[in-house]
């Protein structure tokens, strides 16, 4: 951990707004199935079942959306101690319900408050972190998640054996407790050194970033650097500021738009929530018919998801995003055929007396069935888990970052919001089939990625426009981004060699020229900002002159020396 202890320590406070995610999803997949909170709502079948789940995702898709505008005007840490306020109302309400209509309306307060958290929380996270840990530390989101569903499983399960209704008011009310620790918890935390210099207010920045990167050291060089990297940008991004959503979709923003919506409903798409709200259904048609056996097998299912994130955390950004993504599809997507044959070869379909669904499994597919669920889990987890919330937070400039998110975790949410209120009715209706449609979904997903998708890892959020500015087929546009590294590189190392490893870049007329580090206006770190001051500067050089520009690089140090 060492020099980066204090970014860790405020990623890892900030992600009880995960805790809070996965909380409420777990809750509820349980409750549903505890006898006493059937009785009191009066049995509700499966549309009243995914009208009361997806609320929470409703409410959601409108706390993604207000987010942006919370978090650009009273900063993202602010915004997460007003969210971290309104779950706390929301599950009160949910505790307290006299009927069915309460239960929803808290639920839709609550969602309003997790939606504003998923959207600020890996925004903050991402703007703190260095370039070489970002992915772990975005990951601590999704980790956090992970938790927020254990714990809501295990404490279901044993409320299950509470005689009233306590067995499903104090689940509900427990989550008010993290809530008002995390509000708490915000107050000691620092601001966005991003949201900082984008608001003129570099000093406070240059303060949060010596205490993030060295330990209160102003002098630091690594944190000089970054600042005046920040401030670089800020600049440059102001003579192009986005004012309204409608220019989110407008050149050159609108590919990363699209891709950070694909990327957030593809995670949907993985079926995830499908399992996670209803896998104790799933588990009973699996052969797990009693209410025990099927909350305890979610309990497991819980502990799972929490382990298999770990080694995302540890990794991802040596991994990669694009094979972490293309790997965890494939996992995901054989998973669900299997599942789905082993079903479709052995069901015997039968209704109880209230209407509950039996296949009546062989033991053999039933033993098949549950370590699929399993094994799907674990490849979710150390996949599309993490990465889904990382890729959209690191991917966008500073002036829409925010924006920008609140459309693409709208996004998650909006599909969230279609798979809980539909999956009830399709797990009932057409069994395997549903399997198999996710399959299908997941094999198709691993070309989506490969061909559109571009790699991020260890880059500056700074630099991201030089990686989405080539063409649209990542798979082709690599060579230009190998080319673009090892022209970096290059310079890098004659820089070092001359004693100034900063000391050369590229202005945004037509000379290469050397010279202390920031020293005049249009100089750069020669391993940061290669290609102009501006993002259309950028642009032309790389793609029209680049041979022209390399030899520049070449000429212009051994002329100088």
């Amino acid at each position: 951990m060492g020099k980066h202890a204090q970014t860790y320590l405020v990623g890892a406070v900030s992600a009880l707004g995960g805790f809070l995610f996965g909380y409420d999803t777990g809750v509820m997949s349980s409750i549903q199935e505890i006898n006493q909170w059937k009785g009191y709502f009066h049995n509700p079948g499966p549309v009243g079942v995914g009208v009361i789940v997806s609320l929470l995702t409703a409410g959601c898709f409108v706390g993604a959306l207000c987010a942006g505008w919370l978090a650009d005007r009273f900063s993202r840490r602010l915004t997460i101690m007003f969210a971290s306020l309104v779950v706390s109302l929301g599950a009160a309400i949910q505790s307290g319900s006299q009927n069915r209509a309460m239960l929803i309306v808290g639920r839709f307060i609550t969602g309003l408050g997790v939606g504003c958290l998923s959207m600020t929380v890996p925004i903050f996270q991402s703007e703190i972190s260095p370039a070489q840990i970002r992915g772990r530390l975005v990951s601590l989101q999704q980790w956090a998640i992970t938790w927020g569903l254990l714990v809501a499983f295990w404490i279901d399960y044993g409320c299950s054996f509470i005689q009233g209704q306590a067995a499903w008011r104090l689940p509900l009310g427990i989550q008010i407790v993290p809530a008002l620790i995390l509000f708490v918890a915000m107050f000691f935390m620092p601001y966005s050194p991003r949201w900082l210099v984008d608001n003129d207010r570099v000093d406070e920045a240059h303060k949060v970033l010596a205490r993030l990167r060295a330990n209160g050291d102003f002098d630091n060089l690594e944190v000089v650097e970054e600042l005046e990297e920040i401030k670089e940008a800020v600049r440059i991004e102001r003579e192009t500021a986005v004012r309204s959503y409608l220019e989110l979709f407008r050149f050159p923003i609108r590919r990363r738009v699209i891709l950070g919506v694909v990327v957030q409903g593809l995670q949907q798409l993985t079926g995830i929530n499908a399992i996670l709200y209803f896998s104790p259904t799933i588990f009973k048609q699996s052969g797990l018919s009693e209410n025990g056996a099927s909350l305890l097998a979610q309990g497991i299912n819980g502990v799972v998801n929490m382990l298999a994130t770990i080694p995302a955390i540890l990794w991802v950004d040596r991994w990669g995003r694009r094979k972490t993504l293309m790997y965890g599809s494939l996992g995901c997507g054989t998973t669900y055929l299997i599942k789905a044959v082993a079903t479709a070869a052995t069901q015997h379909k039968t209704y109880d007396s209230e209407g509950t669904l039996n296949l009546n499994l062989s033991k053999g597919s039933s033993y098949v069935s549950v370590v699929m669920m399993y094994l799907f889990v674990i490849s979710f987890a150390m996949s599309w888990g993490p990465v889904a919330w990382l890729y959209p937070s690191e991917i966008f400039p500073m002036h829409v970052r925010s924006k920008a998110n609140s459309i693409t975790t709208a996004s998650n949410w909006l599909f969230n919001f279609v798979i809980g209120l539909v999956s009830p009715i399709l797990i009932k209706k057409i069994t395997w089939g549903l399997d198999l449609i996710f399959a299908v979904i997941m094999f198709v997903t691993i070309l989506i990625i490969y061909v559109f998708f571009p790699e991020t890892k260890n880059r500056n959020l700074e630099d991201m426009d030089i990686i989405f500015t080539g063409s649209i087929w990542a798979h082709k546009d690599r060579r230009r981004i190998e080319e673009f590294d090892n022209t970096n590189r290059y310079a890098y190392d004659i820089g070092e060699a001359m004693g100034q490893p900063h000391a050369y870049g590229i202005d945004g007329g037509n000379d290469m020229y050397s010279g202390g580090m920031y020293g005049g206006k249009n100089e750069y770190s020669a391993d940061k900002y290669m290609f102009g001051n501006s993002q259309t500067t950028r642009l032309s050089y790389i793609d029209s002159q680049r041979q022209h520009r390399q030899t520049q690089v070449y000429m212009t140090s051994y002329d100088d020396y």
